[in-house]
């Protein structure tokens, strides 16, 4: 009951002011006849150089991957505000920083983890479809994914396929996939992605679980904020780096931090709780600088 009491009480503070804000954004919007998302394309040049694992985290849990030669993007959400759109309007949070890209090389693979509105914006996809690129998203989420892509398949919990020679897996993370009050069948995944040389986890959200004991991984993709007071579905920083070294991996890029004031932990705090938690092994930490490229 406590627990329910501090989770109303940090929606009724934070979220009046984010509606306000909205409004008050979208008529500014309007007046200049602004769109609501931000600029962004896909690249026609030369596809990126061939690499092992390469990686290069966007902001929130959206994260640019290249294994060997294959590129793959995962929760990509580029608008500027994200939430209910509402014609012209999208009532919801706006982004702290803007976003550090504007134009993306040929995507092979978009992996959507559920349906939240701060991880599948339609407004992103539908800028980055293509007929090349196939998505890959939770149950029941499917007709929530715009037209256009190559493919659009729905991965269920504990089922893999095969795309241009990557295995993607499905494994069950402890969150929710509902994307309104009235759509709690949408499924929730984390993935499990095997290139030739290297092998991925990319949780998307999550609170601790012990799903990932033993899932080996070079790079494994957390999520580090959101959990206060959201802990029941968002792990903090501490128990992140457990679930890491559980698993396990040999490095970690945090994700799902100072991007979108989606709880009351200030910005910065679950990047420094998680390099204290990781101690003399901090060095493990990559890719937390925004649009910066980690190789491995």
């Amino acid at each position: 009951m406590a627990r329910a009491w501090a989770v109303a009480a940090s929606a009724a503070r934070r979220y009046p002011r984010h509606l306000a804000h909205s409004v008050a954004h979208s008529i500014q919007q309007g007046l200049r006849g602004a769109v609501g998302s931000h600029p962004i394309g896909v690249a026609t040049g030369p596809r990126p150089a061939c690499e092992r694992l390469a990686a290069t985290w966007l902001g929130h849990a959206a994260v640019l991957l290249n294994l060997d030669g294959l590129t793959v993007l995962t929760d990509p959400v580029f608008s500027e505000r994200i939430g209910l759109k509402l014609g012209p309007w999208t009532l919801g949070l706006r982004r702290r920083e803007p976003l550090p890209v504007h134009e993306m090389p040929p995507i092979d693979l978009i992996l959507i983890s559920h349906s939240h509105f701060d991880h599948l914006d339609r407004p992103t996809l539908r800028r980055l479809v293509d007929r090349q690129t196939r998505v890959i998203t939770a149950a029941n989420t499917k007709r929530l994914i715009p037209t256009g892509f190559g493919e659009v398949i729905e991965l269920p919990w504990d089922r893999a396929t095969n795309i241009n020679g990557l295995r993607v897996a499905a494994m069950k993370p402890k969150h929710w996939g509902a994307r309104t009050a009235w759509d709690r069948h949408r499924g929730y995944n984390s993935y499990v992605v095997e290139g030739p040389r290297a092998q991925v986890l990319f949780a998307g959200d999550t609170a601790y679980t012990d799903a990932f004991k033993g899932v080996r991984s070079e790079l494994a993709i957390f999520g580090i904020g959101a959990y206060d007071p959201w802990i029941a579905n968002h792990a903090n920083p501490e128990q992140v780096w457990d679930m890491f070294r559980q698993m396990p991996g040999e490095f970690l890029l945090p994700i799902h931090h100072s991007t979108f004031e989606l709880s009351d932990e200030p910005a910065h705090e679950p990047m420094s709780r998680l390099i204290r938690a990781a101690g003399d092994d901090a060095a493990r930490i990559v890719g937390s600088s925004l649009a910066s490229q980690w190789r491995m």
